[in-house]
């Protein structure tokens, strides 16, 4: 089968957040054997030069939208086995920021016309399946269908849309849908993009897609919800019969304790001493107290609300009394940046607030990290969790999405599980969590060593994703 996998990023080229890792990691997982995979993205000025030296160009054309006629230029990329496409035209794209123009709904229309238009284009590959992600390629099966209807080799073309995050979903006023998207009114008027009196692109691919999947089985089922589905539980709930969760990966390659150049002292499940070196380098280059018996709590993440930072704010200095150490690396709302900067001086040696993004300070964070804290408040998957158990560092979450998914909960039966978990949004059941997991470290070192194996150990490739992915495609074609 051959699959098209239409993307606004994708590591190691350019990347924003989890999407970009998923269409770096899923299509190259997915390719070979009887799969030809190949992954579309915009040719962004920030793409480094070492893959641009790499490029081919391949050919130009012109994209219509709306009273415009635009060139498209087509360049090629070969990297573990996937051919990777780049869209170029520098008005749109050539800027330092991938996101946050005043003008990315139509950037991301002539994306998705382009990809469109391109379909019939690759020296005569053409796609069994188009796999769109997010809003700013949900105009792709609009346009298919709408555009392109009556056109055979695109008719016979299948579609999967993918929601990575629904707060996300691509809204415009009305009047941009003549003149800048280049649709007729009919798109709007017949209800396929209109929604309460705007347009919602997200709307449009899932109405036109042949399968609609999100990034988790629990997320999925969230989104029936109007707690989790910001507005768009009816829009899914008509569209249930072509909805499922397919859980999304880690690139265990990259993250590999085992391996892993940037650790002071690398180390693995079965010889897992190299860890209490990488502590003891994080709290040196913290500032944190040189205290081996300490559990050292970390968190890597956006800081806002919906990734359960009000909740740590509200429950930071009942979890300082339990004598802990916590690092917590991010940016985000400058509500929770100036609490957790106030709040390193406050608890001095014990507490660390690195208010910006380093992934090799993650790195570090993830090794030398005892506990991880994830408590948000929806999470569709969710990667972090699932990179801190790669590398023994036990995880503390909510019970949403991909958290529920991947974390099986301790049960102090029996010893079983993967972290602690609740499932109420509520500071006392946070620190309740939190407790359970600090008393365990103190109290019973032989069940916590086997709790962090565990986590090492399991395993979350995206070998079982791509066979879904697969099953997938294979179910839409036949």
């Amino acid at each position: 089968m051959k699959i098209l996998f239409a993307t606004s990023e994708a590591a190691p080229f350019a990347k924003v957040g989890g999407l970009g890792d998923v269409a770096g990691a899923l299509p190259a997982a997915m390719a070979g054997s009887s799969y030809g995979v190949r992954v579309i993205l915009p040719l962004y000025g920030s793409i480094a030069d070492q893959w641009r030296a790499q490029m081919k160009f391949v050919k130009y054309i012109y994209v219509p939208l709306a009273w415009r006629n635009l060139y498209c230029g087509l360049f090629e990329l070969k990297k573990d086995g996937v051919t990777y496409y780049f869209v170029d035209n520098e008005f749109y794209f050539k800027r330092a920021e991938i996101y946050g123009h005043y003008d990315d709904g139509e950037r991301y229309a002539f994306f998705s016309r382009a990809v469109a238009a391109l379909l019939t284009e690759f020296d005569g590959w053409i796609p069994d399946v188009v796999h769109c992600n997010d809003w700013q390629t949900a105009l792709i099966p609009v346009y298919m269908r709408r555009l392109y209807d009556g056109v055979p080799a695109i008719d016979a073309i299948r579609t999967v849309f993918t929601i990575h995050n629904i707060g996300y979903q691509g809204r415009f006023p009305r009047d941009i849908l003549e003149n800048v998207l280049g649709l007729p009114h009919t798109v709007f008027d017949g209800g396929t993009l209109e929604y309460m009196g705007g347009l919602n692109l997200m709307k449009g691919a899932i109405e036109l897609s042949d399968r609609v999947t999100t990034v988790s089985p629990a997320y999925a089922e969230e989104l029936q919800y109007a707690y989790y589905a910001h507005g768009m539980e009816g829009i899914l709930a008509a569209n249930q019969d072509k909805l499922c969760g397919i859980l999304n990966g880690i690139d265990t390659v990259m993250f590999d304790p085992s391996a892993d150049e940037n650790l002071v002292k690398t180390y693995s499940a079965e010889k897992p001493a190299g860890k209490a070196a990488c502590k003891a380098e994080l709290q040196k280059l913290l500032g944190l107290a040189q205290r081996p018996d300490v559990p050292l709590i970390v968190s890597v993440s956006r800081l806002e609300s919906h990734k359960g930072m009000d909740l740590i704010s509200a429950a930071l200095d009942e979890m300082m009394d339990m004598d802990v150490q916590f690092a917590i690396l991010g940016r985000g709302d400058w509500h929770f940046e100036h609490i957790f900067s106030a709040a390193q001086h406050n608890y001095e040696g014990r507490l660390s607030a690195s208010i910006l993004f380093n992934a090799s300070l993650a790195g570090s964070l993830y090794a030398g990290g005892d506990m991880f804290l994830m408590p948000s408040q929806s999470e569709p998957c969710g990667l972090s969790q699932m990179i801190a158990m790669r590398y023994g560092t036990v995880p503390i979450v909510r019970e949403t999405g991909g958290l529920k998914d991947t974390v099986e909960p301790y049960n102090p039966d029996n010893g079983e599980g993967l972290g602690f978990t609740f499932a109420n949004y509520d500071k006392a059941d946070l620190l309740y969590a939190i407790q359970r997991a600090v008393e365990l470290y103190h109290n019973d070192s032989k069940r916590w060593k086997a709790l962090m194996k565990r986590g090492m150990t399991k395993d979350f490739s995206w070998t079982e994703s791509a066979k879904a992915y697969k099953k997938l495609y294979k179910e839409i074609c036949t």
